[in-house]
């Protein structure tokens, strides 16, 4: 019998602090719900005093239920590492990244550094030599668009069976959950339609995935 893979939960692309008190109550709901790995936290860009203040009241959250909290912010032009270690967040997530190697040198005391977006196997091989923490697979776009459930299976079987460094696989729909924990990544991401709205769904999906490891 394998070891089943673990749950990262991704937040809604472009939260803003309009949406941040509903998304706490949630988030504290779901992690209560299961063991919950990794918060991905895409916010809204806005300045890094603001930016700051909504991880702040995320980190704690998340941390204190045993899951480590990455942030976000694709349309964000300034410094999100120190965002994340001003907010006391465990780390970053960048999309179609140009700069992982200085991030990297940046991100020190344990930090995470963590990609996505990549849509190439030679793009996903440079992201692991620059020294990431997890390379993401899935997930929707800013526009709501999410690469198909087959090629997202796929790249995580062929990544999981050669490389050391772990790799999260993400569910866009339920039906997606057990097939990807069967692909041997390390980690299985719900998006958050999946769970925002329904915390259950988090002892659900790791019943899915221990059947699948089964």
């Amino acid at each position: 019998m394998s070891t089943s893979a673990r749950l990262a939960l991704l937040g809604p692309h472009g939260l803003d602090a309009e949406g941040l008190e509903g998304f706490v109550a949630a988030l504290k709901a779901a992690c209560e719900a299961g063991d919950v790995a990794a918060v991905i936290l895409r916010l809204a860009a806005t300045d890094e005093r603001g930016l700051t203040a909504r991880v702040k009241a995320v980190a704690p959250v998340a941390q204190e239920r045993g899951a480590a909290l990455v942030v976000a912010c694709p349309g964000f032009t300034g410094d999100l590492a120190t965002v994340a270690i001003r907010g006391g967040a465990d780390g970053i997530h960048v999309d179609k990244p140009r700069d992982l190697k200085d991030l990297r040198g940046r991100l020190r005391d344990g930090r995470i550094l963590g990609a996505g977006g990549i849509e190439t196997k030679h793009g996903a091989m440079e992201a692991g030599e620059a020294g990431i923490d997890y390379l993401m697979f899935g997930g929707l776009y800013p526009d709501g668009v999410a690469p198909e459930a087959e090629t997202v299976r796929a790249r995580a079987t062929w990544w999981a069976e050669i490389f050391e460094t772990p790799c999260i696989a993400v569910a866009v729909a339920a039906d997606e959950i057990g097939p990807l924990g069967a692909t041997g990544a390390e980690f299985v991401g719900l998006e958050s339609g999946l769970w925002l709205s329904d915390p259950a769904a988090v002892e659900r999906a790791q019943r899915v995935l221990r059947e699948a490891a089964a």
